[in-house]
C-alpha cells in the first residue's frame, strides 16, 4: 500500500526558512571568530605594549623633580604660602659682617653676604642673610628688614640710628643684583635707594650654633671700603 505525501506550500516555505537561518547562523559564527582573531593582540604585541609602558613610566620617574623637603618630616612635600617668596629679590653685598678689628682691611668686611628677599604687599621686604649663598644646607645667620623712606620718617628718633639709608650704603657695600641684567638692575636701583634697612644677626659668622644674644649691626658705622 502506498501513500502519497502531499506537501503544502506553507510547509515548503517553513522548511526553506529553517535552512536559511541555519546557514546564516553558521556564517555569523565564522565572521565573529575571524573578527575576534583579528582584534585579539598577539602575545608579542602584548609584551611590546607592556615594555613601552614600563619604559614610559621609567622615563617619567627619571625626569620627576627631586623632593624639595625632608621626606621624613614632610612626607607629602607640603608647601605653605607664607614661607615662599624669598627669591623675589637677590642682593649680594660686602660690608655687612661685624669685623674683628677696626682696620679697613679686616677680611670680614669683604665677605659677600647674600640677601634673599621676600616682597610684601605693604611695601616692606625681609631678606634672609646667607654668608655662603642659599644652597640646600646653607643656613641664614640673620635678616635685614627693609622699609620705605616714608615709613622711616615715622620712626622714633632713638630708633632711627639702627637703620641705614640705602642710597648711601648700596655703593659702600658694592651691592649687586646677580640675578638681574645690568639694565634690569639699573631700573630697580632708584626704588632700592629710597629705602632703609635694619640688620639683625642671631649668629656670628663661622659659629656652628647661634650662641649668645642677637645683635643689631649698625652698617653705617662700619669702616669704609674702596
Amino acid at each position: 500500500m502506498h501513500f502519497k505525501v502531499k506537501y503544502y506550500p506553507f510547509v515548503l516555505w517553513r522548511e526553506a526558512m529553517k535552512i536559511k537561518l541555519l546557514f546564516a547562523g553558521i556564517l555569523l559564527a565564522i565572521s565573529s571568530s575571524l573578527t575576534y582573531a583579528e582584534k585579539k593582540p598577539s602575545a608579542e604585541a602584548t609584551v611590546e605594549k607592556m615594555t613601552k609602558e614600563e619604559a614610559a613610566a621609567s622615563e617619567k620617574k627619571a625626569v620627576e623633580k627631586p623632593k624639595q623637603y625632608n621626606e621624613t618630616f614632610n612626607p607629602r612635600q607640603k608647601e605653605y604660602p607664607n614661607h615662599l617668596g624669598f627669591n623675589d629679590l637677590h642682593i649680594q653685598a660686602i660690608r655687612h659682617i661685624k669685623p674683628d678689628t677696626d682696620s679697613v682691611k679686616d677680611p670680614k668686611l669683604q665677605v659677600i653676604v647674600h640677601h634673599h628677599c621676600k616682597a610684601y604687599d605693604d611695601g616692606t621686604f625681609i631678606c634672609l642673610m646667607f654668608p655662603t649663598g642659599m644652597k640646600d644646607q646653607d643656613k641664614p645667620i640673620g635678616f635685614e628688614y627693609i622699609i620705605s623712606t616714608e615709613r622711616y620718617n615715622t620712626l622714633p628718633e632713638e630708633e632711627k640710628k639702627y637703620w641705614h639709608y640705602h642710597k648711601t650704603e648700596v655703593p659702600r657695600a658694592h651691592a649687586t643684583f646677580p640675578d638681574l641684567t645690568a639694565e634690569e638692575g639699573a631700573k630697580l636701583l632708584p626704588a632700592i635707594n629710597e629705602t632703609y634697612g635694619k640688620v639683625v644677626y642671631f649668629q656670628q659668622l663661622g659659629d656652628p650654633l647661634p650662641v649668645g644674644e642677637p645683635y643689631i649691626m649698625i652698617v653705617q658705622e662700619l669702616p669704609e671700603q674702596d
